[in-house]
C-alpha cells in the first residue's frame, strides 16, 4: 500500500561489490532508512543467475533457488543466502518498510544441456522478417536444475517452452533464431517489428504449461517470502494479458494489494497509457518519459524548464506513475545509459520528492554513490528526503511559467507541524520568483535548506515571498 508521502528506494546499482552480503547490509541499514522516510525497498532479483555470485539478477537461471542450492558455482546469490533474504524482509517489516521483489520472467540463461532443433534466423532490425531457410541449430534450452533435485518443483524446461534464442553452438553464431512452428508473442511492443525477443532463451507465454508453471512459482514465492509488492522486469517484451492475469492470480492468492510497478521502457507516454489500459490499471509503471526529460534538461542549456513535466505519466496519469531520476540501467556504462548530470540532480529529486503527484523511487547509486565510476553520493539527497518526510504537505501552487526559472510552493497542513516549503530551480543565471505560500505565513522568515542562498526571505502580508535561486541550482525555502 502506498503511504501518504511514501518513498521507495531501489537498493542496488549495477556494479555494487556487496560480497554476497547485501541482505545483511540491508538489515544493518533498515533503522536508518526508516528514519529517512523510506517506506519501501525495491530489492534486486533474489534468485540464482547464470553468472552465479557475479550475476546482478537479470540473467535468470533458477527462480526456485534463492541462495539455497550449489548451482552455478555458488550456494549464495550475489546478494546472499535464502535465509538471509527472508530475514532481511522480516527486519524491514519491523522497521515499517515494505519489500518489493524484482520479478524476471521474460527469459532464462545458463541452461544445463543443449538441444538440437530446427529454426529460422530473423532480422535483428525486424524480428518479423525471416532471413534464412530452416536450419538445424544446437541451443541452450534444457534446464534440469541438477543442484536442486526437483525440490519445490519438478518442472524441467526444454526448447518447446521457448520461442527463440540468440546463439547457435553448432556454428558459434550470434543471431536471433526463431524455433520451428513458433511465433513471437503478440501484445508486446512493436519496436523491431515485434519486441517479444529480448535476450537469452525467450519464454513462450502461449504455452499452457509455461503459464501454469509461472503461476505456480509466483504463488510459491509469495508464500515463502511474504514480500509486500512486485517490480516486473521488461514488461514490454511480455504479452500484456499474461501479466494482467498473473497479477490477479497473485492478489487472489495473498489477499493483499501487492503494489506492482512494471518496467515498460519507452519515452513515449502514449505506449505507457496503452499498457495501463491493456492491463486494466492493475500495474503502475515507471515514468520513463520523465526520466528522459530530466536527463535532457541536465544536458541541454537551452532546455525549457516550464515544459519539464510535459508528456510524462506523472502529469497525465499521476496515480499510476512511479517517478525516478536514474536506475541500474541508466547509470554510466549500462545498456540504457542516460545519467542525469550532477548539477541538475537536486532539481530532479526535488521534482519527484517534493511535489504531491507520483510515487517516487530513489536510486541507491545517487544516495550511496557508485565507486566503480568514482561517483560520490549526492549530499543534498538526504536533506531532500528529510524535507519530504517533514515538510512536503498541503496545497501545491505551481509556477512553471518561465523557460529558465520554475518553482512551486506547498502550503503545509495542520497534521504536520512546521510543514510547508517553496522550491525554485534555475538552469541559467541568478533569479527569483514571487510565489504564494499562504497568509498564515505573513511576517515569517524563510531560509534555503540547501544553503545555496544565504539570504533570508520575509513573507509579505498577502502571503507571498520573493524566493531567490542562484545560477544553475536549486533552493528549497522553509520557515526558519
Amino acid at each position: 500500500m502506498k503511504q501518504i508521502n511514501g518513498t521507495m528506494m531501489q537498493y542496488f546499482e549495477w556494479y555494487m561489490d556487496c560480497k554476497q552480503n547485501l541482505w545483511n547490509d540491508i538489515v544493518d541499514d533498515a533503522e536508518n532508512l526508516s528514519k529517512l522516510g523510506i517506506t519501501a525497498l525495491w530489492l534486486p532479483p533474489a534468485y540464482k543467475g547464470f553468472l552465479g555470485k557475479d550475476e546482478v539478477g537479470y540473467g535468470v537461471y533458477d527462480v526456485y533457488d534463492l541462495g539455497e542450492f550449489d548451482q552455478k558455482g555458488t550456494i549464495k546469490t550475489k546478494y546472499g543466502s535464502k535465509d538471509e533474504y527472508l530475514n532481511c524482509i522480516n527486519v524491514l517489516k519491523q522497521n515499517g518498510i515494505e519489500s518489493y521483489a524484482d520479478i524476471v520472467l521474460n527469459h532464462k540463461m545458463g541452461a544445463d544441456m543443449l538441444q538440437t532443433i530446427p529454426a529460422n534466423k530473423v532480422d535483428w532490425g525486424n524480428h518479423n522478417e525471416i532471413i534464412s531457410n530452416q536450419e538445424t541449430v544446437r541451443v541452450a534450452t534444457k534446464y534440469t536444475f541438477p543442484g536442486r533435485k526437483h525440490k519445490y518443483s519438478d518442472f524441467e524446461w526444454n526448447w518447446t517452452h521457448f520461442n527463440g534464442i540468440d546463439y547457435d553452438e553448432n556454428l558459434k553464431e550470434h543471431a536471433i533464431f526463431k524455433f520451428k512452428d513458433k511465433n513471437w508473442n503478440d501484445a508486446v511492443d512493436e519496436e523491431y517489428g515485434n519486441y517479444d525477443y529480448l535476450m537469452g532463451a525467450d519464454i513462450d507465454f502461449t504455452n499452457p504449461k509455461v503459464v501454469e508453471e509461472c503461476i505456480k512459482w509466483g504463488k510459491w514465492y509469495l508464500d515463502l517470502t511474504n514480500v509486500d509488492g512486485l517490480r516486473l522486469d521488461a514488461v514490454k517484451h511480455i504479452p500484456a494479458h499474461f501479466y494482467k492475469m498473473w497479477i490477479e492470480e497473485m492478489r487472489n492468492k495473498t489477499g493483499k494489494e501487492l503494489f506492482t510497478v512494471g518496467e515498460y521502457w519507452s519515452g513515449d507516454v502514449e505506449k505507457l497509457h496503452r499498457y495501463i489500459t491493456e492491463t486494466e490499471g492493475k500495474i503502475s509503471l515507471f515514468d520513463v518519459p520523465l526520466h528522459y526529460n530530466l536527463a535532457e534538461a541536465s544536458k541541454n542549456e537551452n532546455y525549457d524548464l516550464s515544459k519539464i513535466l510535459d508528456h510524462t505519466l506523472v502529469k497525465e496519469n499521476p496515480s499510476m506513475a512511479v517517478t525516478f531520476v536514474d536506475n541500474h540501467d541508466t547509470q554510466p556504462g549500462q545498456a540504457l545509459e542516460s545519467f542525469v548530470d550532477r548539477w541538475f540532480k537536486p532539481a530532479a529529486y526535488s521534482l519527484i520528492l517534493l511535489r504531491n503527484e507520483g510515487y517516487p523511487c530513489v536510486f541507491y547509486g545517487d544516495f550511496y554513490g557508485i565507486p566503480h565510476n568514482n561517483i560520490e553520493p549526492l549530499e543534498e539527497l538526504k536533506t531532500i528526503l528529510e524535507l519530504r518526510k517533514e515538510k512536503a504537505y498541503g496545497e501545491q501552487t505551481d509556477y512553471f511559467d518561465n523557460p529558465n526559472f520554475i518553482g512551486w510552493t506547498r502550503r503545509g497542513d495542520k497534521e504536520h507541524l512546521k510543514s510547508g516549503l517553496a522550491v525554485v530551480i534555475s538552469n541559467s543565471c541568478d533569479g527569483e520568483k514571487r510565489m504564494y505560500i499562504g497568509e498564515e505565513y505573513a511576517g515569517s522568515i524563510f531560509i534555503d535548506s540547501l544553503n545555496n542562498c544565504e539570504d533570508e526571505i520575509q513573507i509579505d502580508d498577502e502571503g507571498y515571498g520573493n524566493f531567490k535561486v542562484k545560477a544553475k541550482s536549486t533552493s528549497i525555502w522553509v520557515k526558519e
